[in-house]
């Protein structure tokens, strides 16, 4: 195979790196390319089965799998491995890929390997025929075919330095961040590369100059090459033998880097772990001179390297060996979503809006509040005041907290006979998790559980700000065939007081400025007890009340009140409150293991008649 990659070239991509593997599909896009290089991805410990990518302005779904070899199986035509691991497992996860005959190039990011283990790797690799780029590199690059990961930087940098279409110019470099200063200078000074490598600058990579200078060698679109070696190693050796014997006869610029490494008086060591001349021979200048000797072309210094690239384009392109640059349109890219956000080019319509609390920050907050200043007991802060700042965006007097809190308290439970907490043991029982369980409780409250301090709060509070005298209220609700909300217990009763009640009513009539509707319903309670001494004001009627009486007294319209209730606020406290019960049950049921409930046979009637046989219908 003379180019590296084609335009067909499909990849496994180890680890999940998203911003390098959406570079290289908007690579593929803007190269025309019919499908994304990318054809999977191996993440272990990923509980997803794809991840979502950018194809040009359409998403598409790479999949993910847990090891290389159910990738393999699954995209038997991928051909190159791209891996992405640290220098800790990089040599277990290159040394199992290279057990698959089908991937045929493997690029190995990681810099740092021990040197053991990847001179194993390269004997392994050479033993069975296939190309390893790297340790520590930034990957290789097929203009118009297929790029490895982030080789090239930017796609804006990428279009700028011609890397989206081939060119002629075949680079070979162990830098990466040469490698792209470099392939910018031949964009300005010649028609762009054909094929680069950045071979890795680890002290034994896993392919050498001259493999790809070979490989450049019989590539047709590559017609000349540039060489940019380093201090250190011997390998620029083999591309001047090469040269020598006429295994490569295209025209070469090369360069060694490091030359002032001779003003020196003993050995630098540069950038790369390889880079360090030991002996006289590995220096920079020492290399140069044999290249030149060669027949290679070798500018004075770095700065006249530019120069030479385009003297040697020109002369290739009046031979005619280079045909004449031509242009190609480039599609245009969609900028992400995100970027343009940040960068103030769009705007954009919200579909919700939040107003109690925000989590952009360094820190969430309740209402403005940051929740490490409301969180811990020295702050001053209780259930009540969250609630405050949560539901009502306000930051309540004490008495007012205190009173919410109270609230919850009272309603927390009230026995397992109840229906929510009936239904919620039963659940447990059935071997259903705390959240289905507690879901199948919470739903039973309605206006028969839990409902009644909604409607306690609607009518009392209607009765009284319509001047309604309470023997008139107990009438009109009567003649309308309306039981009262919040009136009425089936235990409890005028000799025998709910002593949750008494306790909210102490505590209202204590600290609250004012209890009006309070004491109107205990009016209503007159008249109604004194036809049965069980339709006392229950605990829910005494919530309700005293609900509306709080907000008057924190100075809520009367319209703000009503909405309240119709929103549901006041059967809020009692959901909150009870969840703290069942939730209390489910745990008792899972702690004593109780079996499957199921109703006994003697408390059912059973009414059971022979079903009725319909006679057929005739027109």
């Amino acid at each position: 195979m003379s180019a590296l990659f084609t335009n067909k070239t499909q990849a496994i991509f180890w680890n999940n790196n998203v911003k390098a593997i959406q570079r290289m599909l908007d690579y593929d896009y803007i190269c025309g390319r019919e499908k994304p290089s990318v054809s999977a991805i191996v993440h272990a410990t990923s509980e997803n089965s794809f991840q979502k990518f950018f194809f040009g302005v359409r998403e598409v779904l790479v999949p993910i799998y847990k090891s290389t070899k159910d990738a393999v199986d699954a995209q038997p035509e991928a051909d190159t491995f791209l891996n992405f691991a640290s220098f800790r497992t990089a040599y277990d996860v290159t040394m199992e890929a290279l057990e698959f005959p089908s991937l045929k190039t493997l690029m190995i990011t990681a810099e740092g390997i021990p040197e053991r283990l990847a001179q194993e790797i390269n004997i392994q690799a050479k033993k069975l025929g296939r190309t390893i780029i790297g340790p520590a590199t930034v990957g290789a690059i097929t203009p118009g075919c297929f790029k490895v990961a982030n080789i090239g930087g930017s796609i804006d940098n990428i279009v700028k330095t011609k890397l989206h279409k081939i060119g002629s110019v075949g680079l070979v470099t162990r830098s990466g961040g040469l490698f792209n200063e470099l392939a910018n200078i031949i964009s300005i000074k010649a028609n762009g590369l054909a094929e680069g490598v950045a071979i890795g600058g680890d002290r034994f990579p896993g392919s050498s100059y001259l493999d790809h200078m070979l490989r450049m060698e019989k590539n047709p679109d590559v017609k000349f090459m540039v060489l940019l070696g380093e201090v250190g190693g011997s390998d620029e050796y083999d591309i001047i033998e090469a040269k020598k014997s006429g295994q490569l006869t295209k025209p070469i610029i090369g360069w060694c880097i490091g030359t002032v490494g001779q003003y020196f008086q003993g050995p630098v060591q540069f950038g790369h772990a390889g880079a360090n001349a030991n002996q006289d021979k590995e220096k920079a200048s020492i290399k140069n001179e044999e290249m030149k000797k060669a027949g290679i072309r070798v500018p004075k210094n770095f700065n006249n390297l530019p120069e030479l690239i385009e003297a040697i384009y020109h002369r290739l392109l009046a031979e005619g060996t280079i045909d004449k640059e031509t242009s190609k349109n480039v599609p245009n890219l969609p900028e992400d979503y995100t970027a343009a956000i940040n960068a103030g080019k769009i705007r954009k319509e919200t579909n919700f809006i939040c107003t109690i609390s925000d989590d952009r920050g360094a820190e969430a907050n309740y209402a403005g509040v940051p929740i490490s200043q409301l969180a811990m007991p020295d702050t001053g802060y209780n259930i009540g005041d969250v609630i405050s700042l949560l539901w009502f965006k306000k930051r309540f007097p004490k008495w007012t907290s205190d009173f919410i809190e109270s609230v919850i308290k009272t309603v927390a439970d009230h026995g397992p006979a109840v229906s929510g907490a009936h239904n919620a043991r039963v659940s447990a029982r059935a071997g259903k998790d705390l959240i289905s369980s507690l879901c199948s409780g919470i739903l039973t409250i309605g206006p028969k559980f839990g409902g009644a301090i909604d409607g306690a709060a609607k009518y009392f509070k209607y009765a009284l700000d319509n001047n309604l005298d309470p023997r008139e209220f107990v009438a009109d609700m009567k003649k309308k065939n309306i039981p009262i909300p919040g009136i009425g217990h089936r235990i409890k009763s005028v000799r025998n007081p709910d002593k949750r009640v008494e306790e909210l009513k102490r505590y209202a009539k204590e600290y609250f400025p004012s209890c009006e509707l309070l004491k109107y319903a205990e009016k209503v309670e007159q008249v109604t007890t004194a036809k049965k001494d069980t339709l006392i004001l229950n605990v829910d009627g005494t919530i309700g009340v005293l609900m509306v009486d709080m907000w008057r007294n924190n100075g809520y319209s009367e319209t703000e009140i009503d909405e309240l209730i119709r929103s549901g606020t006041l059967n809020a406290f009692f959901v909150i409150g009870r969840t703290i019960g069942f939730i209390g049950h489910i745990l008792d049921e899972k702690r004593l293991n109780m079996p499957l409930y199921r109703h006994q046979f003697d408390d059912i009637l059973y009414d059971v008649k022979e079903a009725e046989e319909l006679a057929p219908v005739t027109n």
